[in-house]
């Protein structure tokens, strides 16, 4: 359990070298006592309903329970401390995270769980999304359990487009998106439609990933080890992109300052009313429902655009309940993960969720949860999308070269050379093609 603190703001030096903390000692598993490990979540009210439907089953089992946060800030390294906890022969026996499955698996420091999962989807339908499978089936066996899902989505203001004369559901294509932003632009009255950032960060990364694929480009081939990216589909992606921060005609929709946004511009634009259409993961939309913001009854969320092949490639990302090698309570600890599956917790959790915190399961979506607030219908569909969508490594499986690709800031500094004027698409293109056959030649894969 974690301590509250006192409360207490101490003055620092502001010159000092700042201390890391100093991570908590880690939970020691011990037979006859379950030891549950899990994250935290965005709304207080879904960490302290898991965490309470844990403390009641164990106490109405008459089973010692030792339950505790992972915060990373205080916790550390989740993956290296479960490496050390399993050779030293005592890891926790149960966690709830969102870590990498093929990490913890190559590393041999969960439990097979194909039979929990095989029950569940016995139970409640397939798993989703698709991806799943790919993350956390291995050689036939699952070695997490799918516990919530969870998906980024574009984000509309409704009522402002529909003051222009547009419903936001009837948008399918980039250039969709982009037109009706700047329909709805009306820069006089601090409105303006397009809150989106191709500067240095997470979310620009994420946009420019997602225009180069919609155009049909992408960094490697379908085994991830052959460099494709310099191809007439990247240049036509970033000329595409470019003319929204170049062009004169769409300068009334770009948000004053959106060229330095980082990953909290376009969320505070938002929350703030002074933009009609941003993409972001759904805690712009979770912080709006929990402070009360009058844009939260507004928003519309929305699917992501489709590309020039009519697809719209969408996914999303899920929260596991693992079993630690050797764990010396996998009986029980089995038990628990059937009954947190349970409807009757998890579509609580996901009806307080704010689109953060959605089922794993096909048949856990109810009427009930979607009457609940129909934008987790939206949700609901992107996560049901049959086909696995990788993301940035598209079509490859992910690995660590093409993940070094945004590390290294190498597509965003490509848009900063095209909207620049230092480089036209072309050259743009072909410079960042060659930063990315140097990450995969000094990873040791020749090109």
């Amino acid at each position: 359990m974690l301590a509250a603190g006192n409360g207490l703001a101490l003055a620092q030096d502001p010159t000092a070298t700042p201390v890391p903390p100093t991570p908590l000692p880690l939970p020691e598993g011990a037979a006859g006592k379950l030891t549950v490990i899990h994250r935290t979540e965005y709304f207080e009210v879904v960490q302290t309903m898991f965490r309470e439907f844990v403390e009641n089953w164990a106490e109405g089992r008459g089973i010692e329970l030792d339950i505790s946060t992972a915060n990373p800030e205080l916790f550390g390294d989740f993956t290296a401390r479960m490496l050390a906890a399993v050779q030293a022969g005592n890891p926790p026996d149960l966690g709830y995270h969102q870590l990498s499955i093929p990490q913890m698996y190559s590393l041999d420091i969960v439990e097979d769980v194909t039979d929990l999962v095989e029950q569940a989807i016995a139970l409640y339908g397939n798993v989703v999304p698709a991806i799943a499978e790919a993350e956390a089936k291995h050689d036939g066996r699952w070695y997490a359990v799918p516990f919530m899902s969870v998906t980024g989505a574009w984000f509309a203001r409704r009522d402002l487009f529909e003051a222009a004369g547009i419903d936001v559901n009837t948008l399918t294509t980039w250039n969709d998106y982009r037109d009706a932003a700047l329909a709805v632009s009306d820069p006089d009255n601090n409105v303006w439609g397009w809150g989106l950032s191709i500067n240095r960060s997470g979310d620009a990364h994420g946009l420019i990933q997602n225009v180069l694929h919609g155009h049909g480009a992408s960094f490697t081939d379908e085994t991830g080890l052959v460099v494709t990216f310099n191809s007439p589909e990247a240049v036509a992606a970033v000329t595409w992109l470019a003319d929204i921060y170049t062009n004169p005609m769409y300068a009334p929709m770009l948000p004053p300052g959106v060229e330095a946004w980082t990953d909290t511009g376009n969320n505070e634009a938002y929350l703030a009313g002074t933009i009609a259409l941003t993409t972001n993961q759904p805690s712009v939309y979770g912080a709006a429902r929990r402070d009360n913001n009058p844009v939260f009854e507004h928003t519309q969320i929305l699917h992501y655009p489709a590309g020039l092949d009519g697809r719209r490639l969408e996914s999303g990302q899920n929260g596991w309940l693992t079993i630690f090698k050797g764990a010396p309570n996998i009986d029980v600890a089995k038990e628990l993960i059937i009954d947190l599956l349970d409807p009757s917790n998890i579509i609580p959790m996901a009806q307080n969720g704010g689109g953060l915190f959605n089922p794993a399961y096909t048949d856990l979506f109810t009427d009930d949860l979607i009457a609940a607030d129909p934008n987790l219908g939206v949700l609901r569909d992107i996560l049901f999308n049959p086909d696995i969508y990788y993301g940035r490594s598209h079509p490859a499986p992910p690995n660590a070269l093409i993940a070094a690709i945004d590390a290294a800031g190498i597509t965003s500094q490509m848009m900063a050379n095209a909207v620049s004027g230092g480089m036209t698409a072309e050259e743009a293109v072909a410079d960042a093609h060659d930063k990315i056959v140097a990450i995969f030649e000094e990873g040791g894969v020749p090109q």
